[in-house]
């Protein structure tokens, strides 16, 4: 969830609908295809490869290769098979971050994209786009 929060800037809700079929590989890049955003835009977002590396740890590990990318697990630590909530990112995050001694939110990890895609000269245009936002 981390490494596509920062390498994606993707919302909570976002993360939480993601299926292993929107991961894919096009022209030579790897993108979330199809994503349904704010305001049910459907958009492309790319991802960089350490995020892609990072899915593919994830789901090795958790046996998924079909559905959703994230599932709900149950107080003993097991996956349901459901989606997980947008409470459950949001957790995720902060008890991370708390552990190697820092405060952050899920927004602070989308803001951190978007300054670092800016500072990496990535067109405002394109920032705009990643993030599903109708204006600069």
């Amino acid at each position: 969830m981390l490494c596509l929060l920062l390498g994606a800037g993707l919302r909570r809700e976002e993360i939480i609908s993601l299926e292993v079929g929107h991961v894919q590989q096009r022209e030579g890049r790897w993108l979330i295809a199809d994503l349904i955003g704010k305001r049910k835009r459907i958009r492309r977002v790319p991802i960089p490869v350490w995020s892609k590396a990072a899915i593919d740890q994830w789901t090795a590990a958790a046996g998924i290769t079909e559905g959703r990318l994230f599932r709900a697990v149950d107080k003993g630590g097991r996956m349901t098979g459901e989606t997980p909530s947008a409470q459950a990112v949001y957790l995720v995050v902060t008890e991370r971050a708390k552990k190697i001694g820092f405060e952050l939110a899920p927004d602070d990890v989308r803001r951190t994209f978007a300054k670092l895609a800016h500072k990496g000269k990535v067109p405002i245009e394109q920032i705009q786009l990643a993030l599903g936002h109708e204006s600069i």
